[in-house]
């Protein structure tokens, strides 16, 4: 498997992932003009023509037959072209000693602290390949992608996760809040927001705080929490150093996760260092290695062994990456030593 920067080539494979992805990833909608003019954008992007405001790094991941089977993307930053929405959940106190009454009401305020931050967004990979170390695999290369070009990101950055919504893609949170406000279902909502058409909601979101004792005690009990398949994403991004700081979408109340771009584990255990070609050994460990580049970046996920300022890989992995030995990488161990295997 090699993750590499997507090409006009893979738009049918694209438009194919999109229509499986359900509910939930705004980033990616099954909208064949959308999806055309993004990855035109992310082409340019990589060969360093947009500015940060306009930044999309776009990557596929694809199987050693060509075919592509998951998809994964940076934001340059977020909001600097149209305003960038998010609940920060807050507390109100109301109190009366003469009634010896004291309440704690968990409140919404509608933000846009978030803006101008990076933003890690359009994870996705097909169902039949969410095995081994390719989930992995495609969402961490991004960090290393970070890590070696640093100056083309924000000082933080962060990742807005899917939020509840049952089988039939219908949000609690959407039901007991956004409905009343924007008289359509979730899904149109969601597809909106994906195609760009974001003005709808500074028109017609209420910027009020809102009590959240006067939604449903579903809407309540989904609040900063992820959807089911979500979950093993929050998770590695937890180890990487990212967590929960009390802002969540605006449509499922998903909870958005941020980091420190300097603090991200795979940030800062990053070493660049010569490759060598050869036998790891019985005892290699998993790393992400990227090929330094950015236009023709290709990273991968091998077993691999550091030995005095070099990278052991086979020559499977160095064919992957389109490298010889005594080229450079970018490497860093798969997982955090406080992450589950």
């Amino acid at each position: 498997m090699i993750v590499r920067p997507v090409r006009s080539s893979d738009l049918p494979a694209l438009i194919e992932l999109a229509r499986s992805t359900g509910t939930g990833l705004t980033t990616l909608p099954a909208n064949e003009q959308r999806l055309s003019h993004r990855v035109g954008w992310a082409e340019k992007t990589f060969r360093g023509e947009a500015e940060r405001g306009d930044a999309d790094y776009l990557f596929v991941l694809e199987n050693d037959e060509g075919v592509v089977v998951g998809i994964s993307a940076i934001a340059g930053a977020v909001g600097l072209r149209e305003p960038w929405y998010n609940y920060r959940v807050g507390l109100t106190v109301s109190a009366s000693q003469e009634l010896n009454i004291y309440r704690e009401i968990p409140t919404l305020f509608l933000a846009n602290d978030l803006t101008g931050n990076s933003e890690l967004c359009s994870l996705f990979l097909r169902a039949d390949h969410r095995s081994g170390l390719n989930g992995r695999l495609l969402a961490k290369a991004r960090l290393l992608f970070i890590a070696e070009f640093p100056e083309l990101f924000g000082n933080k950055i962060i990742a807005e996760m899917r939020g509840m919504s049952d089988e039939q893609g219908r949000s609690p949170f959407w039901e007991s809040l956004g409905r009343h406000f924007f008289k359509m279902e979730f899904s149109q909502a969601d597809y909106l927001t994906g195609v760009g058409n974001k003005a709808f909601i500074a028109e017609l979101m209420p910027k009020f705080p809102l009590y959240t004792c006067f939604l449903s005690e579903a809407a309540r009990n989904v609040i900063g929490r992820v959807h089911t398949d979500t979950e093993p994403a929050l998770a590695m991004l937890k180890s990487e150093g990212f967590s929960y700081q009390g802002y969540v979408d605006i449509f499922d109340a998903g909870p958005a996760v941020e980091c420190e771009t300097a603090k991200i584990r795979a940030v800062h255990d990053s070493q660049a260092l010569v490759l060598a070609v050869g036998t790891p050994g019985d005892d290699a460990t998993p790393f992400i290695i990227h090929n330094r580049k950015r236009e023709d970046c290709r990273i991968t996920a091998a077993p691999a062994r550091l030995a005095a300022g070099t990278l052991v890989v086979d020559p499977q992995t160095a064919k992957r990456l389109r490298l010889s030995a005594g080229d450079q990488v970018r490497a860093v161990p798969l997982s955090a030593a406080r992450e589950a295997k």
